[in-house]
This record gives C-alpha cells, sequence and structure tokens, in this order.
C-alpha cells in the first residue's frame, strides 16, 4: 500500500535569529535548516559566510527579510587565523599548497606588517569567490584553471589586532567594511611578511550591531521546543536599530498603511532611512516599517506585511 507523506505546515513566522553559523556548513544550508526547525514560510541570510568560516549569521524570517539587504552593507568583524610559510591556490586550507617557505619573521615585524593595512585600502577580489562574471561566479573560472582581471576595490580595515603569534600561526581580530576579504587581506599581510600564508580559520564575531556571544548554534536550536525557538527570535525592527525613529497617531498611521505619504513636522531637507512606528491600537506603537522624509512629508518605503492595508 502506497503511504501517503504527510505535508509539513509552513507558519507565518516574522523575526531575526542570531546564529552560530557551524564548519562546513553553507550560509543557505544553515538558514534551511533553521527555516525546517521554525517551519517558517519564508526566510533569507543576511549575506554569504563560506563553508569553512563559523560564526555570526543573522537569519531573517517573514517581514524580517525586507531589510536584510542593510546587512550586507554593514560592517563587521572576524578573529582570522593564519598559517605562515604556506600559500595555497584558495588561500584557505581548502586549496592545494602553491609555495612554502620558511617564517623568519618577529613580532615587531608582524605589528609594522598589519598597521600598513589598516585604513582605507586597494583590494583585488580573489578568484575563489561568489563574486559573478557574465553570469558565473569567479570560483566557476578558477575551477577550471581561468584567472581573469579583477578590478581593486576600495575598501576601510578600521582596525587590526595581533592576538597570538607563535611559530607560524597568526591570529588576528579584524574590524572592517563590507566587501572585505580576509583570505586576500591575510595573504597580502604575509606576502609583505615575506613568508605567505593562507587562512585555516575564519569566525565571523560581529556584524552591524550583532554579536557572536548573543547567538545560538545550531544543535542548540534544534533541542528546543518550538515555543521556545519563537521567543528567541529578535524583532524585525532590530535590523535598523541605528537609524532616526519617528511615531505616528492613529490617523497618520491609518494613511500610511494604506500606501499614502503623511504630513510630518520637520526641519526640512530628506532622511532617507526612517524606522515608523504607529498607533494600531495595540496599547503601544507598532513597528510599521521604513520611511522617507522630504520636506515634512513622510513617505513609505517598505512596510511590514502584517500592517499594510489595501
Amino acid at each position: 500500500m502506497k503511504q501517503t507523506q504527510i505535508k509539513r505546515i509552513k507558519r507565518p513566522v516574522h523575526g531575526v535569529l542570531l546564529l552560530d553559523k557551524p564548519y562546513g556548513a553553507s550560509s543557505n544550508q544553515a538558514l534551511q535548516k533553521c527555516r525546517w526547525l521554525l517551519q517558517a514560510e519564508k526566510g533569507g541570510h543576511t549575506g554569504v559566510l563560506d563553508p569553512l568560516a563559523t560564526g555570526l549569521l543573522p537569519l531573517c524570517f517573514g517581514d524580517a527579510t525586507k531589510f536584510a539587504q542593510r546587512m550586507l552593507d554593514a560592517d563587521k568583524r572576524y578573529v582570522a587565523t593564519l598559517k605562515l610559510g604556506v600559500t595555497t591556490t584558495t588561500g584557505d586550507a581548502e586549496g592545494e599548497v602553491l609555495d612554502t617557505r620558511p617564517v623568519q619573521c618577529d613580532r615587531m615585524a608582524v605589528d609594522a606588517a598589519v598597521a600598513r593595512f589598516v585604513g582605507e585600502i586597494e583590494q583585488v577580489p580573489p578568484m575563489y569567490s561568489a563574486l559573478k562574471h557574465e553570469g558565473k561566479p569567479l570560483y566557476e573560472y578558477a575551477r577550471a584553471g581561468i584567472t581573469l582581471e579583477r578590478e581593486a576595490r576600495r575598501i576601510n580595515i578600521y582596525g587590526i589586532e595581533v592576538l597570538h603569534f607563535a611559530g607560524d600561526e597568526l591570529v588576528l581580530d579584524v574590524r572592517c567594511s563590507k566587501g572585505t576579504y580576509i583570505r586576500t587581506l591575510a595573504e597580502d599581510i604575509a606576502a609583505l611578511l615575506g613568508c605567505g600564508a593562507h587562512l585555516i580559520g575564519l569566525r565571523r564575531t560581529q556584524t552591524a550591531g550583532f554579536r557572536l556571544e548573543d547567538a545560538i548554534t545550531v544543535e542548540q536550536f534544534e533541542a528546543l521546543a518550538l515555543e521556545q525557538r519563537d521567543a528567541l527570535l529578535l524583532p524585525a525592527d532590530s535590523l535598523l536599530a541605528d537609524l532616526p525613529a519617528v511615531t505616528l497617531d492613529a490617523a497618520q498611521t491609518d494613511k500610511l498603511t494604506h500606501g499614502l505619504s503623511v504630513r510630518f513636522p520637520s526641519d526640512g531637507g530628506i532622511i532617507a532611512g526612517l524606522r515608523v512606528y504607529g498607533d494600531t491600537g495595540a496599547g503601544q506603537p507598532t513597528f510599521l516599517g521604513l520611511a522617507e522624509l522630504t520636506d515634512q512629508v513622510l513617505s513609505p518605503r517598505r512596510l511590514l506585511s502584517t500592517v499594510v492595508h489595501s
């Protein structure tokens, strides 16, 4: 007799989960696992974290996915572990060894080399990256033995602290802007030291205002009951915590949630991003979404589906 499979019911779940992504899992694999555990209808991650990297990966569900793009543009922080003296094809432990050299630098040389990369710098993206050329990611060309010209990008390294240096191991705490490739940074620092290096460990500890110490592992999340998993989700407006906020009265709320602009007192000018809260009869201001203020006119930019009226 043919067995009938029971279709898993998906729920309208809204919020942000701070996940400590495990080693070896892609960002999408981690997302889909947590989405399944939440039985969530809709989910998205906030930027790719390489399978060989671990650490902070904010996951967005439901209405929170509307604001995930802001995390792509956020500053990041990593702890990077370098093996000095050995370069690889990929810049990490997955690649084949290209060259081996003796490590003859001391701590003074390391500190001097690291200091050279703090500030605004130009960085050429690695071939083993997800950047696309003619619709294909660069790593596909690299795996086929093809090397393409890549334009250097301007990035900002806010700070690098040497956490550990002994023998052929160097551990760095890096604070950087979006678009920074830590593998490339590691290779460039080690090239200046004259010994080369590749990454053997990478852990993201911060993105925007979120911190790794507030994250949960997949195993810990799976061990919880569904209600406990729901309770761990941060509200969607946590993704916009750095933006100024305004609160509307009931009449203004009604207009905005119907897609209309409202008059709002201001000093003039343009504020492109505002968190907007309103009176929906819930007893306290409800987060409505993102709006723009132009010359005392507040216009909706991206509102929560749960508050929009047709």
